[in-house]
């Protein structure tokens, strides 16, 4: 039986891999008779009390391994490939794709365009359906891999067909069903693109994803990112104040109906909305336990709450004096300048600056912090009263790395700056400890 083969790379301290002999280099073939398509399938096949492990050293001498263990229990392999497979790229040629519009000359890594139902259960990130096969669907249902992510953009066939360039895109839309049916749990996503699938189609949109509730929890809606490095593609508009206003009104009108249906809001707008039309944020309790964080939704209300929380338990006494500064996208500033306020008005003798980074790499019209480079910080800071320390915000770096998307480094930032760089966590708790030192 043709299998695909899976090396070790390495074997955990004390467990059972160990205690059978398994090294690093040696290769696991197939478990209970059957093939290992990726991580799924090997975490699915390891639960048993009782399995079978076929296995090829690296002399090449081949053994099948008779395990018996507690239900569940891991076996302490860690293996060259963290998915265990290829990684899945994107068939679509979205009109919106924010990767078509990154300048050249970035890490290889950056413009790769992924479409893996598997990184939406690993990393969080949303797929759109259509790479999807129906071995892949039944799968996910055989194993409850949930939530899935899902982008749908639009719930018209024709209009998201064209909106991601391929025409299978609405008819992938089905395999939603197959996952509600099977009470799959959801989470779904709507880049909204000004004059395409916003106004009326938004209110459709919103009111067919409505028939997947209870089991799709939440729908997030998203204005389209646009870069300055569009040419050639689809001519898309940036959103205005007026439109950000038609967009939340859309979407409370929502959450209004279904909170007394259903005792959730489910429909969300990102951050971006409230921010660009000049209102004030939702309350906490109107984001349904926050279940879109990743997606800038409620993001900025949890760190005012958790701010606040923070300052009001704070033992005043034991804050670092002198002046330290902030650096920040447009689209925080004025939230960061405010809680920086209410810092300094505690704490006599702590003086705050918050610079706010225009985005020179992307262009003026991407404004989250997470999409800052180290050389426009480092150019637009040179010069500027930045105190004894520098904070930033952790989402400016890449993954579990002190490196910038422009792969320029904490380091590189401090040694120009002659400053040194505090890296801050998500919560408005380690904003608060931050400042104080």
């Amino acid at each position: 039986m043709k299998t695909k083969e899976h090396i070790i790379q390495n074997v955990l301290q004390g467990s059972i891999a160990e205690e059978l002999g398994l090294e690093p280099g040696d290769t696991v073939l197939r478990i209970n008779g059957q093939g290992i398509d990726d991580i799924f399938d090997y975490q699915y096949l390891v639960q048993d009390e009782y399995i079978e492990v076929a296995v090829r050293a690296k002399s090449g001498e081949e053994c099948v391994l008779e395990i018996e263990k507690d239900f569940g229990e891991d076996l302490g392999l860690e293996f060259e490939n963290g998915l265990m497979d290829e990684y899945k790229s994107c068939r679509n040629k979205c009109i919106f794709c924010f990767i078509d519009q990154m300048p050249k000359g970035m890490r290889e890594t950056l413009y790769f365009k992924d479409d893996d139902s598997r990184l939406s259960f690993l990393q969080g990130n949303y797929v759109t359906l259509t790479n999807m096969s129906d071995h892949d669907i039944d799968r996910i249902i055989r194993y409850r891999l949930e939530p899935i992510n899902i982008s749908f953009q639009t719930t018209n066939p024709k209009l998201r067909c064209k909106m991601l360039n391929n025409r299978f895109a609405g008819e992938a839309l089905k395999k939603a069903d197959r996952l509600h049916a099977a009470g799959i749990e959801m989470n779904g996503q709507i880049v909204l693109c000004k004059g395409i699938n916003d106004g009326a189609e938004l209110e459709r949109s919103i009111s067919d994803l409505t028939k997947y509730l209870p089991y799709l929890t939440s729908v997030s809606v998203v204005p389209v990112g646009l870069s300055d490095h569009r040419e050639g593609l689809y001519p898309l508009s940036p959103f205005l104040k007026e439109d950000a206003e038609a967009v939340i009104d859309c979407i409370e009108k929502f959450q209004r109906k279904l909170y007394k249906e259903h005792g959730v809001h489910f429909v969300h707008a990102s951050d971006e909305w409230y921010l660009l039309a000049g209102r004030e944020l939702p309350e906490a309790a109107r984001y349904d336990d926050y279940l879109q964080l990743e997606n800038g939704v409620g993001m900025l209300t949890l760190l005012i709450d958790e701010f606040e929380d923070a300052l009001q338990k704070e033992e005043m006494g034991t804050y670092e004096r002198g002046e330290i500064s902030i650096a920040t996208g447009k689209l925080a500033y004025p939230i960061i300048r405010r809680l920086a306020d209410q810092a300094q008005e505690r704490c006599p003798g702590l003086e705050i600056r918050v610079y706010e980074i225009i985005n020179r790499f992307f262009g003026e019209n991407i404004t989250v912090s997470g999409l800052l480079t180290g050389r426009d910080i480092m150019e637009q800071l040179q010069g500027k009263e930045l105190g004894r320390r520098l904070l930033l915000p952790i989402n400016m770096l890449r993954s579990g790395t002190d490196v910038f998307l422009d792969d320029v480094t904490v380091g590189e930032v401090e040694k120009t700056l002659q400053v040194p760089v505090d890296i801050v966590k998500s919560s408005g708790y380690d904003l608060l400890h931050c400042m104080f030192g």
